[in-house]
């Protein structure tokens, strides 16, 4: 099995830095776009295991990356839970149930995991599939993040409501991030148990919070997570990356938080980045998306100028500072991955 990536994240030595891409899997791929056409909706393509596993196969097959993510959702704890998760054309995901009142969030419990069943089933057969070929990546969002989707009914440009909950009824927002907390334990700690050879807790909002707010209301949930993940069910570690957009200022408490790994946005230099959190984690990232929109040249400067700012040494997993943009010309990814393998060799020498 190429390993080179869960070797990057427990800081091993390396032949070469890996790469994956987060969203890997989606609407910049042609191939995606006639799968989803055939599911008939975004939701039956997640929920359907051997259409999830053909989609989550399907950037592996074009290009040589060193990791794939299974296909799948970040909502699916809460919609396990009873919100009803729906998608509305050009609108992003929403909730047609959110949990705003003391009634709501009283109601709230751990969900059924039978109810994820198709996650699970998705893993297990990926992981077949993959057959050793590259690690499978589990995931999920984190307690904080998943709450401000429970609570706005959908995406926000201010987080309105889930800030005043914040500081007008912290208890009730504690009581529904403790749930979530368990829930996504538990989530992901099932599809390690399906096959999940390294699982990411995508933070997504936790950097729109103030510095206190980040420790008591996001980064202790996550650490709860962390915590209470299985470690080796294969007498092999299971490791473990947080990933907080936008949190750059904050790399050194996440490096006390229990992750193997830390994802770093395009907004935190990755050199510096890693003056910070020492030989503590491995650190994932950083390239802006939009960079992809570059030309190869440009794409291939910009992979060398982030390489050698990490600098000599294991502990780097090369990937954009967030999922990649459904424009992206796929033939620039092919660019970008050429480009990380061939600028890296020897990362165990270096």
């Amino acid at each position: 099995m190429n390993d080179t990536f869960l070797r990057a994240l427990l800081r091993q030595p390396t032949p070469y830095t890996p790469i994956w891409i987060m969203r890997q899997a989606g609407r910049y791929l042609p191939e995606y776009n006639a799968t989803r056409k055939k599911a008939g909706s975004f939701l039956k393509l997640a929920q359907t295991p051997e259409l999830a596993c053909e989609v989550t196969l399907q950037p592996l097959a074009r290009f040589p990356l060193d990791a794939a993510i299974i296909f799948s959702d970040i909502l699916t704890v809460p919609d396990a839970m009873g919100l009803g998760l729906y998608f509305a054309d050009g609108e992003g995901p929403k909730f047609e149930r959110p949990a705003r009142t003391e009634a709501d969030i009283a109601k709230l419990a751990d969900p059924d995991l039978e109810k994820l069943r198709y996650v699970f089933d998705a893993i297990s057969l990926t992981r077949r599939e993959l057959a050793g070929k590259v690690p499978l990546i589990g995931f999920s969002g984190s307690p904080f993040t998943l709450a401000c989707y429970m609570i706005e009914g959908g995406g926000s440009d201010d987080f309105r409501l889930v800030k005043s909950m914040l500081y007008a009824r912290p208890d009730l927002l504690h009581r529904m991030l403790e749930v979530n907390a368990r829930a996504v334990t538990a989530y992901l700690n099932a599809q390690i148990d399906a096959g999940a050879q390294a699982v990411m807790i995508f933070d997504t909002w936790g950097g729109t919070l103030s510095h206190a707010a980040y420790e008591e209301f996001s980064l202790a949930y996550s650490r709860k997570i962390l915590a209470g993940l299985t470690r080796e069910p294969e007498g092999r570690v299971i490791p473990r990356i947080l990933f907080t957009k936008g949190g750059g200022q904050w790399l050194e408490a996440m490096a006390d938080s229990g992750a193997d790994a830390l994802g770093v946005d395009w907004t935190t230099d990755i050199g510096r980045a890693r003056e910070r959190v020492g030989n503590r984690v491995a650190l994932q990232g950083n390239m802006d998306p939009m960079a992809l929109f570059g030309s190869p040249a440009s794409i291939q400067a910009e992979a060398k100028r982030i390489l050698g700012r990490f600098g000599k040494g294991p502990g780097h997993v090369f990937n954009l500072g967030h999922g990649i943009s459904q424009h992206t010309p796929p033939e620039h990814v092919a660019a970008l991955v050429e480009a990380v393998h061939a600028a890296s060799p020897g990362v165990a020498s270096r």
